[in-house]
């Protein structure tokens, strides 16, 4: 597992960073995490049906995403929730900790990234640092130094919402 705290600050990447309870869904994030000046966002784990591709799908915390519709738009077979299991396996978190701060430990590059073209609009993102105890306010700026740093190709598309 990476310190995801010495990655940040051995490539002078800047982060602001806020201690709360645990938070499992984005109701718990609008009733425990003190406002801040950032999106927030909603970070899904997905594998497709065979088990071969991996994406981290990074939408903003309100989006409800088709995922019937979302193997069309990133080129895959159907889509379900990656297991616990894998989520550790490939990016060393547990269920309620997802975050794109996760690939930090893909060093394998096996999950792709998946941006919502909506939520790349903000200035500033909310991530979890790996837990879902804190929160890490990140400026775009950073977190395209962090993608970057992590070698991850990143896609930027209109994530389909559920209508």
């Amino acid at each position: 597992m990476t310190d995801l705290y010495k990655f940040l600050e051995e490539h002078n990447i800047e982060y602001e960073r806020h201690d709360h309870p645990p938070v499992y869904t984005v109701e718990d994030v609008n009733r425990l995490v003190p406002p801040l000046p950032a999106a927030k966002t909603k970070n899904l784990f997905f594998r497709d049906e065979k088990g071969r591709r991996y994406f981290l799908v990074v939408v903003p915390a309100e989006k409800r995403v088709d995922i019937k519709r979302l193997p069309g738009v990133i080129g895959s077979s159907r889509l379900s929730f990656g297991s616990p299991n894998r989520l550790n396996k490939y990016l060393g978190v547990e269920p309620g900790a997802v975050s794109v701060f996760a690939i930090v430990n893909d060093s394998n590059k096996v999950v792709e990234v998946i941006i919502d073209e909506a939520s790349w609009m903000s200035e500033a993102f909310q991530f979890h640092p790996l837990v879902n105890t804190s929160t890490l306010l990140i400026t775009r700026e950073n977190l395209s130094l962090f993608l970057e740093l992590t070698g991850h190709k990143t896609k930027r598309l209109a994530v389909p919402a559920q209508e």
